[in-house]
């Protein structure tokens, strides 16, 4: 076998392999995209659907997730929540979650009431207080996602309020021991109760799988790229009889 040859073998080898591979990648993105567009479109459109009535019977999250629900009930104190790190226009702070009971029995459903602001000091938590009369709440149902390493969740303190820098509904669920409906109440910005809720559209993140597969795709094109101009090279490095042909 030629030297020439030889030497362009590996970088034959790895252009066969590498491109049809990101390829590959990208059009899976492409179609993890797709679905979550479809997906999104759902979401959209269960927004627009008249509000659920959330009773004590506890329901399937997947029933609930971004439609508008409704409860009458009352907010209870006891096993509040800050979520901490939460931004809202450039500014530090937490969102309020509280647990609302459901009248009719003793289902609970957590509820964002909404961000706040930090203190100067981490030990000088927002004043939260909750109405205290029965109240009728309204809003979107949320999942939260899961989010990992960021470290040990401090227990629940019944009487007072827990920092916790992610939210963990499962986990918040099996401390308190209440019948907990799988899901977050988004707060509408007309009911009581609440802070600032200025929500931001719901997003399954469509977009970024386009941009993940535009990366797989542009990687691809390089690599063919890459392969043309070691091509070029090599065949005007290589002598005149070579890149003639045989003679």
């Amino acid at each position: 076998m030629p030297l020439a040859v030889r030497r362009f073998l590996a970088p034959s080898l790895a252009a066969l392999l590498l491109v049809p591979v990101f390829g590959a990648l990208g059009f899976w993105q492409l179609q993890r995209g797709q679905e979550k567009h479809a997906l999104q479109a759902e979401y959209d459109r269960r927004a627009v659907y008249p509000a659920m009535v959330l009773g004590a019977e506890r329901r399937a999250a997947d029933e609930l997730q971004f439609f508008r629900v409704q409860a009458d009930g009352v907010y209870e104190t006891e096993y509040q929540v800050l979520w901490d790190n939460r931004i809202h226009r450039g500014v530090a702070g937490y969102h309020v979650m509280t647990p609302f009971r459901i009248a009719g029995g003793e289902t609970r459903v957590l509820v964002n009431r909404g961000w706040v602001p930090a203190g100067p000091s981490r030990r000088d938590l927002p004043p939260i207080d909750a109405p205290r009369e029965p109240v009728t709440i309204r809003g979107v149902a949320v999942v939260p996602r899961p989010e990992f390493g960021l470290g040990e969740l401090d227990a629940l303190n019944r009487s007072g309020v827990t920092v916790w820098q992610h939210l963990d509904l499962p986990r918040y669920a099996k401390e308190v021991g209440w019948s907990m409906q799988p899901i977050v109440v988004l707060l509408d910005p007309q009911s009581p109760g609440g802070f600032v809720r200025e929500w931001a559209r719901l997003d399954v993140g469509a977009a970024v799988h386009r941009g993940y597969a535009f990366q797989w795709f542009m990687l691809a094109a390089a690599v063919v790229v890459l392969y043309l101009v070691l091509l070029v090279r090599a065949r005007r490095r290589a002598p005149p009889s070579t890149r003639s042909g045989a003679t």
